[in-house]
């Protein structure tokens, strides 16, 4: 690997953490520079090593956490530390999750069960600013570009979620103090979800996620 792959290490299991810093610690030029438990404590972690001028080039996040999960600590570390790329390492293959995590900005998505070589150079592609993806998980996304999907399928587990907080008939506002993620955000979710759906309004997303059983009737 190139010299000096600095990475932040965040994983809600204490043994799981221990673990990958460990096995990344025997690797050639990679030094860890600190850990974290959930998203949030990731975002205190950065913030600490910004003000003393030794931010991590990567961090390598699970996406499945208590309180702020992976995908919004994703967003928020490239909204707030443009500098540090996500790669993630998580049990999770599911192509929304994947969908989501990219859409948020992630450089790389492993599984895992990745082996030594992989996570490398999964990292030294993120210090790079290059994506790398598990092959397992790349060909899923390359079926799909093949095989499009329409309706609520073509949405992802996020987007799914805002329509159904529309259908409650959250705010913009409402919807991103509810997931964690900036106003901004939420409305850009919004307006992808209506693209994706050939819908014009709110209103209609709103009816939609009712006939389609998101939320009962009278909720919105």
């Amino acid at each position: 690997m190139n010299a000096g792959v600095r990475v932040l290490v965040v994983d809600d299991h204490a043994v799981v953490r221990r673990g990958v810093i460990a096995y990344l610690e025997v690797l050639d030029d990679v030094e860890v520079a600190g850990e974290a438990g959930d998203g949030a404590a990731a975002l205190e972690v950065l913030a600490d090593l910004a003000a003393h001028g030794g931010l991590p080039d990567v961090a390598l996040m699970d996406l499945q956490m208590p309180g702020m999960d992976g995908v919004a600590a994703i967003a928020q570390i490239r909204r707030r530390f443009p500098s540090v790329q996500v790669v993630v390492l998580t049990s999770f293959g599911e192509i929304e999750r994947v969908h989501a995590a990219l859409q948020e900005g992630a450089a790389g998505y492993l599984l895992k069960d990745a082996g030594p070589a992989e996570i490398a150079a999964a990292l030294e592609a993120a210090a790079r600013g290059e994506v790398f993806l598990d092959a397992a998980v790349a060909r899923r996304l390359a079926q799909e570009i093949r095989a499009p999907r329409s309706g609520l399928r073509a949405l992802t587990a996020r987007e799914r979620e805002i329509l159904r907080l529309v259908a409650e008939g959250r705010s913009n506002k409402e919807i991103a103090a509810e997931l964690v993620i900036s106003e901004r955000t939420a409305r850009t979710h919004v307006s992808n979800l209506l693209g994706k759906l050939g819908l014009a309004s709110r209103t209609q997303a709103a009816l939609l996620a009712i006939r389609e059983g998101l939320v009962p009737p009278g909720m919105s």
